[in-house]
């Protein structure tokens, strides 16, 4: 959801895993432009791990994937490659944003743009659209920037009067470091630490939290974690969430969509959830929102949240982009949560070129719904993680026809060779 119109919302509960104390796993120029499974598809044949420093300078070892430092106008970036050129990654470290995913379809020629991120400087600093934003403390709405929490008011827009949309939290637009990265023949492993969220930094959010920001990079994946330590002395209510768009062609009409989900959020016309069990509307009450089965997105103008998803044995939910003209897919993963759909309808640049297909922890204005305050509470010393990624399936490459067989026998009269 960037902030676009539309009648359906978010809603629900937070769903990532927490720990106590844990330990922390560990394009240059002024534009962005122009894999196996992450964490590697088979056994490494080396690795190289670089830590503390907060820089790469061009680190990675021949035969590994290499990371390098750049700039998108006076942003710092960091561009991840695989050796021999067919994966590339681009991340601005302010939010530890994605900007630009790029893979091969074979083991030859050129790479496929999969994101539509920001393009230069100004687009990130503006945050239309919140490009593949990392959503924490809190993902989509709050409703009317206000919420309530452990007894106590907050306004996340003190003195604002008229216009009070507040969405997708701070974390998008905070500075991260790169304080680790492990570097493989087969991935690369980047861990971004952010520590921003402070008491009297964010109105309205008297919390401290320390954020660890996971991206594993590999040959058709890429994989994201993105953790929270309450490193403060009181309760704060804590989710997080990703809002990436997906391209396979443009526009989105003729991609075909498949959601493993039962159940739609009903909301208000601001997109604020309704209350109680008035928000759950099931699908099978909703066909024309049912993407249970794969359908082809055509002119549905989408900004859902999707909850009660179907996970496989592994406990792990996709959600299937695909194109029927080439046969290439996009699995959008996650851990727990719920998925929010926009098909980017109300975005400035390229409305319709894209379509975001976010994980989130909890939905639109859970801080405002006192029957997820538990889910939401992360206490003083605990963490808590959310995981998520996208996988490209490419369609087959075919393989060259075979040349058919020598004829032996002589050939026309136009088409033999002339005798001495």
């Amino acid at each position: 959801m960037a902030g676009g119109s539309g009648t359906v919302g978010g809603g629900g509960t937070a769903g990532g895993s927490e720990t106590v104390d844990g330990s922390e796993r560990a394009d240059e120029g002024g534009t962005v432009g122009g894999g196996g499974t992450a964490g590697g598809g088979g056994t490494a044949s080396r690795s190289e791990t670089v830590g503390g420093s907060g820089t790469a300078d061009g680190s990675g070892t021949a035969g590994s994937y290499r990371i390098a430092e750049g700039r998108l106008g006076g942003e710092p970036t960091l561009t991840v490659s695989a050796p021999d050129g067919l994966v590339r990654a681009v991340l601005a470290l302010r939010g530890a944003t994605l900007l630009s995913w790029q893979v091969g379809r074979g083991t030859a020629g050129p790479r496929t743009e999969l994101t539509d991120g920001y393009r230069d400087e100004a687009e990130l600093r503006a945050q239309d659209g919140v490009r593949a934003g990392l959503l924490a403390p809190f993902p989509n709405r709050v409703a009317d920037g206000r919420y309530h929490y452990d007894g106590r008011g907050h306004d996340l827009l003190p003195g604002r009067l008229g216009d009070r949309t507040v969405y997708h939290g701070f974390a998008r637009e905070a500075p991260f470091r790169l304080v680790g990265a492990t570097l493989t023949a087969d991935s690369a492993r980047l861990l971004l630490h952010g520590t921003s969220i402070r008491p009297g930094r964010y109105p309205g959010y008297p919390f401290a939290l320390d954020l660890a920001v996971e991206y594993t990079i590999g040959r058709r994946e890429l994989g994201i974690g993105i953790r929270a330590t309450n490193v403060g002395r009181t309760t704060a209510p804590y989710a997080a969430g990703w809002h990436p768009y997906f391209t396979l062609s443009r526009p989105i009409d003729d991609l075909v969509l498949k959601i493993p989900a039962d159940t739609l959020i009903r909301t208000d016309a601001s997109l604020i959830p309704l209350r109680g069990k008035e928000a759950q509307l099931p699908l099978d009450d909703c066909p024309d929102m049912d993407f249970r089965r794969p359908r082809r997105l055509g002119a549905a103008v989408i900004d859902a949240c999707f909850t009660d998803l179907t996970p496989g044995a592994d406990g792990r939910t996709e959600t299937i982009l695909s194109d029927p003209a080439t046969g290439d897919e996009l699995r959008v993963w996650q851990y727990g949560g719920h998925l929010h759909v926009f098909t980017g309808d109300t975005l400035t640049r390229d409305r319709r070129a894209s379509i975001a297909l976010e994980p989130v922890e909890a939905t639109t204005d859970a801080f405002n719904r006192p029957e997820h305050a538990t889910a939401l509470a992360l206490r003083p010393g605990r963490q808590r993680e959310f995981r998520f990624g996208v996988t490209y399936v490419p369609s087959p490459v075919p393989s060259p026809s075979p040349l058919p067989p020598t004829d032996p026998s002589p050939g026309p009269a136009s088409a033999r060779r002339p005798s001495a």
